[in-house]
């Protein structure tokens, strides 16, 4: 084959496998170990409204595999690295910018081939499908709590959603 055909073969399967989520075989897990360093704040309603994220993320997690954990297994290690609330303009406006980040790192020590890593971004459009039916979106403010659980809610079921079942 000519290296030219090769090169535009190669080329978009190789981007298509990196743009793919990472995925472990996670049957079983040991630990949920949730880091966030208050610099990864952007703004002061996140600062104040995101102290205890670690904690809240961490039971979040451990609540939707509970029936996975063991003394055995994967570990869930997330490392949060951004934290944004958008703030009353550009809710208004309709450019609200919340969105939490993290990298996602899954390990297993029986398997050191069976791991994954990934930066996962959950934003508030992505959370509106954790907010509870009778919160009127009309005064949801970002550093309310029904708007803080719900983008504790969505970042915890997409790191478990990614678990290879």
């Amino acid at each position: 084959m000519p290296r030219r055909i090769v090169s535009r073969l190669i080329l978009p399967a190789l981007l298509i496998g990196l743009a793919l989520p990472a995925m472990a075989r996670v049957d079983k897990i040991a630990g949920i170990d949730v880091t966030f360093d208050p610099s990864a704040v952007t703004n002061a309603a996140a600062a104040k409204r995101f102290t205890h994220i670690a904690d809240d993320l961490k039971n979040a997690i451990a609540g939707l595999v509970a029936d996975r954990l063991g003394d055995e297994g994967a570990r869930i290690g997330i490392d949060i690295s951004e934290v944004e609330l958008s703030n009353s303009f550009t809710e208004a406006t309709g450019a609200a910018d919340t969105r939490l980040e993290g990298i996602v790192a899954i390990t297993d020590a029986q398997d050191n081939s069976n791991f994954a890593a990934y930066v996962l971004t959950v934003n508030i459009d992505q959370a509106r499908g954790f907010l509870p039916e009778t919160v009127d979106m009309t005064t949801l403010t970002a550093s309310g709590d029904a708007y803080y659980q719900a983008m504790i809610m969505a970042f915890a079921r997409s790191v478990v959603d990614r678990l290879d079942l």
